[in-house]
């Protein structure tokens, strides 16, 4: 069946990893499907805010803490109805995999410290992972860590493989005040932030008017 040539094209959400340093991308994971919701929850950093100290109580000290929820559905139906070699030998293994890499440390990490371990050294370096950048439109982009990760498989082929799954993603946005200004993810912020200021810009007004009030 063809499409229709004036249909618009479809954007996908994603996540995409980036060298921390030089921000060179090493991994797009694009969602195969986009939620149909997205929760976003912002925690507002105030000074004075638990004391009621009223001379600080106008005052910022930073971005808010913001977090986003997305579920995403993952599905091998269409692969598995042409035969698609991946689909037909490992299901969604080889997808779910992909996505949880993003939270594990490598083995060779893993083994790198075991070794320095037995050789006495007491520090041992956190593994230092990829910048995880949440897409969801050219609007919304944005560093962040994941902080909380599920999947449900919900079905299986002959071989166990899972054919079908949820992933639920709980994201933590990645400030200035995490990053830094320098580094990229920093930048990537400050554009996220600079789009924000714009919508706002755009937005039509109201009137006391509409709220019943002549002034205030």
């Amino acid at each position: 069946m063809s499409t229709f040539p004036g249909s618009p094209r479809l954007l996908k959400g994603g996540i995409a990893l980036l060298d921390p340093d030089t921000g060179t991308v090493q991994q797009i994971l694009p969602l195969q499907y986009n939620p149909d919701t997205l929760t976003r929850s912002l925690k507002i950093k105030g000074v004075g805010a638990e004391s009621g100290d009223h001379i600080e109580a106008l005052r910022l000290i930073g971005p808010p803490a913001e977090t986003i929820k997305v579920e995403a559905e993952i599905d091998a139906t269409d692969q598995l109805e042409v035969a698609d070699t991946q689909a037909t030998q490992m299901g969604l293994h080889a997808t779910l995999a992909a996505l949880e890499m993003m939270v594990y440390p490598s083995s060779a990490h893993l083994m790198a410290n075991n070794s320095q371990a037995s050789f006495g050294m007491l520090e041992i370096a956190p593994a230092e992972t990829s910048l995880t950048v949440f897409i969801f439109g050219p609007r919304r982009i944005v560093p962040v860590r994941i902080t909380e990760f599920s999947i449900t498989e919900e079905a299986f082929d002959p071989n166990l493989n899972p054919i079908r799954a949820k992933v639920s993603l709980g994201m933590t946005v990645l400030t200035v005040d995490d990053l830094g200004f320098d580094q990229k993810g920093g930048g990537l912020f400050l554009a996220y932030l600079q789009t924000k200021e714009q919508l706002a810009s755009q937005n039509k007004p109201g009137t006391l008017g509409t709220l019943g009030i002549g002034g205030i």
